[in-house]
């Protein structure tokens, strides 16, 4: 913007309509000087032309940018077509594509978030999405490690046979338990037409067991609620059209049958030489020590700038960062030379934790400086010994449930058995207990005995009174599962299955194979089916009478 004086322009075209006035002017003018225009200046943090636009912000201070620009677009997966609303919606994520037929997940802070038992670290590394996938999946009690889920994507340019490259992105990790110690690994094809591969079958694996595929690099990488850096340093022997990112080809071996998962973001494509001019970091995120840093070099001048503004007096290679989470950059000069490099985003880590605890009745818990005893969800923020947030989502609930009833019915001979203690006798009982959760409670026992009657002998003298023996009793017996009788010598004489109590056409008459049998003590062995739906196993003596 030009400012000018606009009390002498007046004048000017005052004088313009009487004349009498442009000796006047042509005075000030003297003394004053011509109309003078005010540019931008770029690294005082102050928006000298008026126009709105501080320093970087301003075009005025265009200056070339160097570093890597990644070949692969839509890099951070900020470029949306929707907001993923659930699992396997990488299409979400223009450009993107699901690799292989087992299918990795899209999150964004406009709609899902993740899976509840695999939550992502907080915040992402860049911008508000990022994506998910699995090494193995765990599902009804089994284990597929053949699932393995890929992300992929066809490259703005190929990358040139021979030429070094590097992939730089960021890998973040649920805890030690989902996220176990892994190889990450980058593949490659000539031709985009290979992307998706293993079309139809879940059971592929990596993209090397099928033709048109080359892994370009890999890095043995682990983590625990965090994001980390990577970089994959390689040289293509062919040109390379399309990459895919994810597990390596061996298979999971984890000793522990859980969903093992992990994250990426911010992945930066290009050639390795444009890498050397980048923002690197010292020291720890959350700590007061922590720094950004860009190689030293002789008759440069350096210019640190915070979400395009400058930071005064902040002129050297190395930046303390004490200014809060943005992008910084930093901007070299030269004779007649500008540099600007690439943005470093700044966020600190947050670390989360997810608590369960369950309280009795009248108990209470101090918890972010109160003490709670309400059933709800509760947050507290903390700080690590390095200072960074750590998140505590508590969910407590309070043991109400502290009295039961039990009632129960049992066979002469049998014992109930409540937390250890065995009960033999018809009769109520209150019996004090522990609960798991260390709570005092009491459980109600009514214990009777069942309704059931076995002859102590019988005679099948076809007199029509007590010629068979069977079981006997009233509604306590569903069903008589099975029913054995043995002669003195351990031989079975009688054996039937799913006979109904009280059904004197059934049961056993004396004989065996159509032949009576003598008189004398016989055993006997029964499961019964009461109502209680269990199996009881009853047994003892008949005398057989004639």
């Amino acid at each position: 913007m030009r400012r000018s004086y606009c009390w002498l322009i007046g004048l000017a075209i005052f004088g313009h309509f009487f004349g009498q006035m442009n000796p006047l002017v042509e005075r000030l003018s003297f003394y004053f000087g011509q109309p003078q225009s005010i540019d931008e200046i770029c690294d005082n943090a102050i928006d000298d032309d008026g126009d709105g636009l501080i320093d970087l912000n301003d075009p005025d201070c265009d200056c070339p940018i160097f570093g890597p620009k990644s070949l692969i677009p839509n890099p951070s997966f900020e470029e949306k077509s929707c907001c993923p609303q659930a699992v396997s919606e990488l299409s979400c994520a223009k450009t993107w594509i699901q690799a292989s037929e087992p299918t990795t997940d899209y999150l964004h802070t406009c709609g899902w978030m993740g899976w509840p038992n695999l939550p992502p670290p907080l915040p992402f590394p860049d911008g508000q999405g990022c994506v998910g996938f699995r090494n193995g999946r765990f599902r009804g009690g089994i284990t597929n490690a053949n699932w393995k889920e890929y992300a992929g994507a066809c490259l703005l340019s190929p990358m040139k046979a021979n030429t070094s490259y590097r992939l730089r992105f960021k890998m973040g990790f649920v805890n030690e338990t989902n996220s176990p110690p892994t190889t990450i690994v980058l593949f490659g094809t000539t031709d985009c037409v290979n992307l998706p591969f293993g079309k139809g079958n879940p059971e592929f694996g990596c993209p090397t067991n099928g033709p048109g595929w080359v892994q370009l690099g890999n890095a043995y990488v682990s983590g625990n609620r965090s994001w980390i850096n990577i970089d994959l340093n390689f040289t293509p022997k062919d040109d390379i059209y399309a990459i895919v990112l994810g597990p390596s080809c061996a298979l999971e071996s984890s000793s522990v049958d859980v969903d093992i998962y992990y994250f990426l973001d911010d992945l930066i494509l290009d050639e390795l030489k444009r890498f050397d001019f980048t923002i690197s970091t010292l020291g720890n995120p959350c700590g007061s020590d922590y720094s950004l840093q860009v190689p030293a070099i002789a008759q440069t001048n350096y210019q640190w700038y915070k979400d395009g503004i400058a930071l005064p007096g902040e002129k050297l290679n190395k930046l303390l960062l004490k200014t809060g989470p943005g992008d910084y950059r930093v901007r070299l000069t030269g004779t007649n030379e500008c540099r600007l490099l690439q943005p470093y985003n700044f966020q600190k880590p947050v670390a989360r934790k997810d608590l369960k605890k369950r309280l009795c009745l009248g108990e209470s818990l101090a918890f972010n400086r109160k003490k709670i005893n309400q059933t709800g969800v509760y947050f507290d923020t903390l700080k690590t010994i390095h200072g960074c947030d750590s998140i505590i989502n508590l969910e407590l609930s309070i043991a109400t449930d502290l009295i039961d009833s039990v009632k129960a019915g049992i066979l002469p001979g049998e014992s109930f058995s409540v937390a250890g203690k065995n009960f033999q006798q018809a009769g109520n009982f209150q019996i004090p207990l522990t609960s798991r959760d260390g709570c005092d409670s009491l459980v109600f026992l009514e214990l009777s005995f069942l309704s059931i009657y076995i002859p102590s002998a019988f005679s099948p003298n076809q007199d029509n009174v007590n010629d068979v023996f069977t079981v006997f009793g009233g509604q306590d017996i569903k069903k008589i599962l099975a029913l054995k009788v043995y002669d003195r010598w351990g031989g079975l004489v009688y054996t039937a299955k799913d006979l109904s109590p009280n059904d004197l056409s059934t049961g056993w008459n004396g004989q065996r194979d159509d032949q009576p049998l003598p008189e004398g003590i016989y055993t006997y062995w029964a499961i019964l089916l009461l109502d209680d739906e269990l199996q009881h196993q009853i047994k003892g003596s008949v005398q057989l009478l004639r």
